[in-house]
């Protein structure tokens, strides 16, 4: 995505995606995976919906976006932060739906 600082490619990829960046952060942060959902902080997933939408281009399934998702928390947080991947199984399947409905 060329050079930038982590907040100014975030932004540009919240212009370019929209309604489906906002989408993914509500999701996420209904959802929370690693319980950081204090009802107040409603833009704490952003960081991370700003990683893992350029990422689906490459899914080609629930399971696919599964692991980016799974991948992504471990790279901000750490593994045992993130949890095993078998947590991540309805979140995949709303980001799937959401990115479909996307596309």
């Amino acid at each position: 995505m060329g050079s930038g600082t982590v907040a100014e490619k975030r932004k540009a990829i919240r212009l370019q995606y929209g309604e489906l960046f906002d989408a993914l952060s509500k999701l996420l942060f209904e959802l929370d995976p690693i319980s950081i959902n204090f009802e107040t902080n409603t833009d704490e997933y952003e960081p991370e919906v700003g990683t893992i939408i350029p990422r689906l281009t490459h899914a080609e399934s629930e399971a696919d976006v599964r692991e980016i998702v799974h991948e992504e928390f471990c790279k901000w947080f750490d593994s045992k932060t993130a949890g095993p991947i078998e947590d991540y199984d309805a979140i995949a399947s709303r980001i799937w739906m959401e990115w479909q409905r996307h596309k």
